[in-house]
């Protein structure tokens, strides 16, 4: 489904990516590691088309979307939830989720995908009229992914999604993507300084350090690398 390969991004003269391949196959849920810096946010958001890189490819079903902008590449269905949750504080809930389905003009089909993420996360329907920014920041992240299903992904993008949780919300979180991943069929890359949850509900991970892939396998296995644990996981 995405194949990205020989990926290079730098900021003015600084490289912060330096040749990475990875692919997310449909149906995977894929994990990208690492500590602060190594480049994860970056590769989410040049995939989104928000960073132009120096050189490399970026391949969704098949077709190339490196030089698409971001709006065309939302329209083919690669969607992201942005890191630090990126609602927009002053409009309603409902107002923010329906901005994640812009790109939509039917309004049968916008009801649907509305009602499903209510169904997911009830507690959005609940705060329908409530200010985006009064929201818990468990709240805010609920509506911030429920924001990009509106968008009707083939491909969800998340992007730290466990920044600035308490440990329960992360743990309530770690079981909402699991869900997403198993329940609705949706294939997700997700990008997690939390290395330890994001590999217990993934199928493969890649370690970055750096700009550059340093590890890669089935997730099981990077769970039980040594290097892995001394780094990431505390042990």
């Amino acid at each position: 489904m995405l194949d990205v390969k020989d990926l290079q991004v730098y900021y003015r003269l600084s490289p912060a990516l330096r040749g990475i391949s990875i692919k997310v196959e449909e149906g995977e849920l894929v994990v990208v590691i690492g500590a602060n810096g190594a480049g994860k946010s970056t590769l989410i958001r040049t995939i989104s088309g928000l960073h132009r890189p120096r050189r490399g490819n970026i391949t969704f079903m098949g077709h190339s979307i490196t030089k698409q902008s971001a709006h065309r590449i939302v329209g083919l269905g690669v969607v992201q939830v942005p890191e630090g949750r990126g609602v927009f504080p002053d409009m309603t809930t409902l107002e923010n989720l329906e901005m994640g389905a812009y790109l939509c003009r039917n309004r049968k089909l916008l009801k649907e995908r509305r009602e499903k993420v209510y169904s997911i996360f009830p507690v959005l329907k609940d705060r329908k009229n409530q200010l985006a920014g009064t929201l818990s920041g468990g709240e805010q992240q609920m509506l911030a992914v429920g924001r990009g299903l509106m968008s009707g992904p083939k491909l969800l993008l998340l992007d730290e999604p466990s920044q600035g949780l308490a440990p329960l919300l992360v743990e309530h979180l770690a079981e909402t993507i699991h869900t997403l991943h198993k329940e609705h069929s949706i294939t997700i890359l997700l990008v997690e300084q939390n290395a330890r949850m994001a590999l217990e509900i993934a199928d493969r991970g890649y370690v970055l350090q750096t700009g550059q892939v340093v590890l890669q396998g089935k997730a099981s296995e990077l769970l039980a690398d040594e290097n892995v644990k001394q780094a990431y996981l505390g042990v």
